[in-house]
């Protein structure tokens, strides 16, 4: 408690001199200090409410109390690694193989969805014998050395990318090649990666796997065309290699319509290797990866024990089963469904009224908002979209961007986020896209 007793001024002053800039704040002009959260709603050390339209990690709502008891209860009678028997493990393993296709039947518990796309590359390259990766252009899967050589998002601004490496475009039908008024994106997409695959090969290289989440976040909250994912996996799997679904952002019910996001593309789609994370913990460093037996037994047969000193402890599962138990008992995928599904259709009334918005996507609590400054170029308004966040920040509403051109307006909220929630977001960037439009006939008059 004595932390939420300093000035938010001294708290500041302390960050600056203990932790790195490279970690850097929300709004960092005017950062937020917040002290304590409650379903989908944040406050800050004077008390005052904000609404959390981004944190997708407090999937089933900050402090949830029935995750919070669970954590508790868990705590007070054991907390230790899973080389011993416990029912928490096997319980919660059981739990997610019912909501996964029934190929996807070996589980493993990791502490974070990093962790969880390292195993994944792991265990690909041991199972096809092969070592390269394709990823989508713009992909951000982790932070460990080993994936930020697989997101160009990163590597990019690094050391550039690896040889073993190879880059297909975005599956982005608003601006990438092929777009809304092609008569079939998926399939082009797709020719795409069977393209980048056949350079690959021709030069001697062999390709492991094809790293995807299954709604491009990063790359501007983006929703892949419908059979895109299928095409990609056979061109992939004709390679030698493997496809690997990062569910980490958008898994557990947020899509409203499936539980997990791949299975949009069809239900007789199943990847090889499914990563999760995220929200599987409800902010509790949980993550998981599913797989066949066929990957798992290739991956046993090196003879080298997989263990995670922390992943799969009982308190761990403890919280995840009850995570699950929440998602079930109040219906939040139904919910995310119909809330989603009003949001967009408030935001497509807001983007016939302003020029600026030019694309509105996504599914159940996942959705992008693209904005503009040309309605033909599409150019990205990456200052106007900072600016309109930093106002929505000023009226209690927490959004923040993505995208390449960083101009995309992301909404992952806390999964109970409500129809009311959603009104009042909208009628307040109507507000300020108005007075924007008013007053600011420029980005250069724009006070960022």
């Amino acid at each position: 408690m004595a932390a939420e007793r300093r000035a938010k001024a001294d708290t500041l002053s302390l960050r600056r001199r203990l932790l790195s800039s490279s970690c850097r704040l929300f709004f960092p002009e005017d950062p937020v200090k917040i002290v304590r959260g409650q379903g989908q709603y944040l406050y800050d050390e004077q008390g005052a409410e904000y609404i959390d339209c981004i944190n997708n990690v407090a999937h089933v709502g900050h402090c949830h109390p029935v995750v919070v008891q669970a954590a508790h209860n868990q705590n007070q009678v054991l907390n230790t690694n899973s080389r011993y028997l416990h029912d928490n493990i096997v319980d919660f393993a059981q739990r997610l193989s019912e909501t996964l296709p029934e190929k996807l039947c070996v589980f493993y518990f990791l502490n974070s969805g990093s962790e969880a796309n390292d195993l994944a590359l792991r265990l690909a390259r041991q199972y096809t014998g092969h070592h390269d990766v394709v990823v989508l252009d713009h992909a951000y899967h982790g932070h460990l050395s080993s994936l930020i050589d697989i997101s160009p998002y990163k590597f990019r601004d690094l050391d550039g990318q690896k040889e073993w490496v190879h880059v297909a475009p975005l599956p982005d039908t608003y601006r990438g090649p092929y777009r809304e008024d092609h008569p079939n994106p998926a399939e082009a997409y797709a020719t795409e990666v069977k393209h980048v695959i056949s350079r690959a090969r021709e030069k001697g290289r062999q390709i492991a796997a094809f790293f995807a989440e299954s709604l491009p976040s990063v790359g501007g909250q983006i929703v892949p065309p419908a059979g895109y994912f299928p095409q990609v996996a056979e061109h992939v799997r004709r390679a030698g290699g493997v496809f690997v679904a990062d569910e980490i952002q958008v898994g557990f019910g947020r899509v409203g319509k499936h539980f997990w996001a791949f299975q949009l593309q069809g239900e007789d789609f199943v990847p090889d290797i499914v990563t999760m994370g995220k929200s599987i913990g409800n902010g509790h460093p949980v993550a998981c990866v599913a797989t066949t037996q066929a990957v798992a037994r290739a991956f046993e047969a090196t003879g080298v024990e997989y263990f995670n000193t922390f992943g799969g402890s009982p308190v761990s599962c403890a919280v995840g089963l009850a995570v699950l138990d929440v998602l079930e008992q109040q219906q939040l995928q139904a919910h995310a469904t119909h809330v989603g599904s009003f949001l967009m259709e408030l935001l497509r009334q807001q983007k016939a009224k302003h020029p600026i918005i030019g694309d509105i996507r996504g599914i159940g609590l996942f959705v992008g908002v693209d904005l503009v400054r040309d309605e033909v170029t599409r150019t990205p308004a990456t200052e106007e979209a900072e600016y309109l966040v930093s106002r929505l920040k000023e009226h209690y509403i927490l959004l923040s961007t993505d995208g390449p051109g960083r101009n995309v307006l992301k909404f992952k909220p806390p999964m109970c986020f409500s129809l009311e929630n959603a009104r009042k977001v909208v009628t307040k960037m109507d507000t300020i896209l108005t007075d924007m439009e008013e007053n600011m006939r420029s980005c250069k008059t724009l006070r960022l």
